[in-house]
């Protein structure tokens, strides 16, 4: 039987916008109704406004979700950097700050450093402790589904099956979610641009590449956390590129930020991260451009066996290198090595006023860039 919690995510989808709309998707009895929305606003994170469409007799008033009811806290661990935002409970963003604190600085240093600028932006904004009903971080390597412990993530020294959740609780007094940071801006994407997707991919190109993938609503993470992490996919012809876990030949260690950096680097152009490469794409660089878009092809081989094997309907590319030279990149290459399905179902297009060919059948594929619109 749907509790409050299903009830509630009814109204904040959108799915029920008035009483009457809950008893006719849930089923229930008026009376279970009454109560669970009772309930809701008893606890504030439903409230009643004005009035919806007119039925004959009273007019129903409008369930909403209180956004205000409560904060949240989030923070994205990066190779080279963190950042901390404090949010509304409908994820927009009210205060954020970054901090330069690499990965590589170890798990202890990072999270009392996350820990603190969270404090500070939070007494800043005059939001007391109690007002804030969670918090989620993401890191850029394998997360264990059970524990949310980081699951021998290649790039983060030190890390593997540390106790972030519980370290972060302990600091903050508040419920700790941690995941992948593919799969945490893969599920962003889906929900906020494509809630009606039963299967998408995000290939987050930063200063290394990992896949989210959201399937029917739900991230599939793999039985430890390490299902999508493409960057350690090994490549064959390339034995002489070592990456950063060590290994010959990783996709991360030819196509990421941090290679087409080493490449700029080497023509004269000092770069060290993704971030350094996006800086310089957003200058115009005509050798970040050019390089960007032959990591893209790389990224676009290796990704069309992930698109035959999961059939998505929308591959968004996101992360410090999301582009447009690395998106035509990807296509050149996705695009004839993945069979097409279902001719008329997709489209391809740039996020600006020019759109390119549809090309039928192939999943859409996106720039999840700042000026993406969305559909």
């Amino acid at each position: 039987m749907p509790g409050p919690g299903d009830v509630l995510e009814l109204i904040r989808s959108g799915r029920a916008v008035t009483r009457g709309d809950v008893l006719a998707v849930t089923g229930l009895s008026r009376m279970t109704v009454a109560g669970r929305v009772d309930a809701l606003l008893a606890a504030g994170l439903v409230v009643e406004n004005g009035t919806d469409r007119v039925t004959g007799g009273r007019r129903p008033r409008r369930l909403e979700f209180n956004t205000a009811h409560a904060h949240l806290l989030a923070a994205t661990v990066e190779t080279t950097h963190t950042t901390i935002a404090v949010t509304d409970l409908a994820g927009r963003i009210e205060h954020r700050r970054r901090i330069d604190l690499a990965v590589a600085a170890g798990p202890a240093r990072t999270l009392e450093a996350i820990t603190a600028t969270a404090l500070d932006l939070l007494e800043r904004a005059g939001i007391a402790a109690g007002r804030v009903g969670g918090m989620g971080l993401s890191v850029p390597g394998p997360v264990d589904p059970d524990t949310g412990r980081p699951s021998q993530p290649p790039i983060m020294p030190g890390w593997d099956a540390y106790p972030v959740p519980d370290h972060l609780h302990d600091a903050l007094g508040v419920p700790v979610l941690v995941a992948n940071d593919a799969d945490a801006a893969a599920l962003g994407e889906q929900r906020a641009g494509y809630p009606g997707s039963r299967s998408l991919c995000l290939v987050k190109v930063s200063t290394g590449i990992g896949t989210g993938i959201v399937i029917d609503g739900r991230v599939y993470r793999g039985v430890d956390g390490g299902s999508g992490d493409i960057g350690h996919v090994r490549l064959a012809g390339h034995e002489d590129a070592v990456c950063q876990c060590g290994a010959h030949g990783c996709l991360a260690a030819v196509a990421s930020g941090r290679a087409v950096a080493r490449a700029l680097t080497d023509l004269g152009t000092p770069a060290t991260s993704g971030s350094d490469v996006g800086a310089l794409l957003a200058q115009g660089d005509p050798d970040a451009h050019r390089l960007t878009q032959a990591a893209g092809r790389v990224i676009g081989e290796v990704m069309a066996t992930v698109v035959c094997l999961l059939n998505p309907g929308e591959v968004v590319i996101g992360g410090a290198l999301a582009s447009a030279p690395l998106l035509a990149g990807v296509r050149e290459t996705l695009y004839p090595r993945s069979l097409p399905v279902r001719p008329g179902t997709s489209r391809c297009t740039w996020p600006g006023s020019v759109r390119t060919p549809r090309r039928q059948g192939w999943p859409r594929c996106w720039s999840s860039g700042s000026t993406r619109r969305r559909r």
